[in-house]
């Protein structure tokens, strides 16, 4: 959904076979070809009408509570150093989230193609639950496919879904998390692809949907960029995001593109560099296809998705969003990593110094933002980091394996 404030590299991709580069296309099965076609024709005619782009505007105004604020995490800054860090605040987003902007988008063209019900995969839940949410605003019917391990690390989530109206539906095979969760969406999207629509869940899949998701989350960095300018008079030095698929970091990236910013992703390293012990498809992947498109993939020595581990479920997905890899390629983006030791870290520290329980998934890039920090205190510069979501579904986990972090303080 371009816009006159839509960074001119981002109107020019990807092409239209759905490549950015390299990566992305369309690899389905025979048929699947025909919805997603339907899918992307109505796109192209929505993201041009005023009516749609009217009511998304009023969604996000009067439903969401966009826009969210930057906030400047100043007692943190001063603990590390001469950094200045600042958040984009998605958890202040309504459902607690960067999610809910692409959902409300796809549910709303969901009612104008006319179907029935919402379908799409989960790891964390925020996605679900922002789905979920979408449905019942449109009094749609509402599917959520979900990583067994997911929903028992995630119960909060699942009650929500549940509350909101979703049935949540067990991925049971494999090792029954993210991919597994894509796996069982896919399945049952080609079984009835005229009563209801597959909403993915980031900037991956088959054309169109890396590059519609991308569309309705820029709102995130144009927001930021704006905001940012009017609070420092200045650009950011660095902006930086975790990127599982990478939905909120190509949200941020696209207000900052073309702009002389250094724009970071922060991969999960989970608990070291073996195969099995991460999800760091950027620093660690080739090139393969997975779910219906062309990306960096962790494959094992047979060229299948290998297994993949973060302790932030929405960061464990072997693939990457497809422009991620054709910004990677160009250099536009330095990708980096994150361990689970350095997100819980993160996790703590940012709620004991600035009273902002943050999601594991973004804890990835305030530690990157901290490294940063700590490498060189007293240098000054500005760090704007996507602060993604909240971290209420993490609490009890995080309490049951980690306690309530008085061995972080700083």
């Amino acid at each position: 959904m371009n816009s006159p404030t839509t960074p001119q590299s981002l109107r020019q991709s990807p092409d239209a076979a759905g490549f950015f580069g390299n990566y992305g296309g369309v690899f389905v099965p025979p048929g699947l070809e025909g919805p997603l076609a339907e899918v992307r024709e109505a796109y192209e005619v929505v993201s041009r009408s005023h009516d749609f782009i009217e009511e998304l505007r009023r969604i996000r105004r009067h439903f969401q509570g966009r826009p969210t604020p930057v906030y400047h995490a100043a007692r943190l800054s001063k603990k590390l150093g001469a950094t200045q860090i600042y958040l984009k605040r998605e958890d202040l987003n309504h459902t607690g989230a960067h999610k809910l902007n692409h959902c409300m988008g796809e549910g709303l063209l969901a009612r104008y193609m006319g179907k029935k019900k919402l379908i799409a995969e989960t790891g964390a839940g925020m996605h679900g639950v922002a789905l979920a949410t979408a449905a019942a605003y449109f009094g749609l019917e509402c599917d959520i496919y979900m990583g067994e391990v997911d929903i028992a690390k995630q119960a909060p989530n699942v009650s929500r879904m549940q509350i909101l109206g979703a049935r949540v539906i067990p991925a049971t095979h494999g090792l029954k998390t993210l991919k597994e969760a894509v796996d069982s969406a896919l399945v049952a999207y080609v079984q009835d692809p005229v009563n209801q629509i597959y909403c993915i869940g980031s900037v991956v899949g088959p054309h169109p949907f890396p590059m519609m998701v991308r569309d309705f989350q820029q709102v995130v960095g144009i927001e930021a960029r704006e905001q940012f300018i009017e609070m420092t008079g200045n650009l950011p030095d660095i902006v930086t995001a975790c990127v599982g698929g990478g939905s909120n970091a190509m949200g941020i990236f696209a207000g900052f593109i073309d702009d002389e910013v250094e724009l970071h992703g922060v991969e999960p390293l989970g608990k070291g560099s073996a195969i099995g012990d991460h999800s760091a498809t950027m620093t660690y992947g080739r090139e393969g296809v997975i779910h219906g498109f062309r990306c960096y993939l962790l494959q094992n020595e047979n060229g299948e998705p290998a297994p993949v581990h973060s302790i932030a479920s929405g960061l464990d997905y072997p693939g990457v969003g497809p422009e991620h890899c054709h910004l990677k390629d160009s250099g536009r983006v330095k990708y980096v990593t994150a361990t689970d030791k350095e997100s819980v870290e993160a996790f703590y520290v940012l709620s004991r110094n600035e009273g902002i329980i943050p999601a594991l998934e973004s804890s990835h890039a305030v530690a990157h933002a901290m490294r940063l920090a700590r490498e060189n205190p007293k240098y000054p510069r500005t760090i704007l980091v996507n602060l993604s979501g909240r971290g209420d579904k993490d609490m009890d986990y995080m309490i049951e394996h980690y306690g309530t972090g008085d061995n972080y303080a700083i």
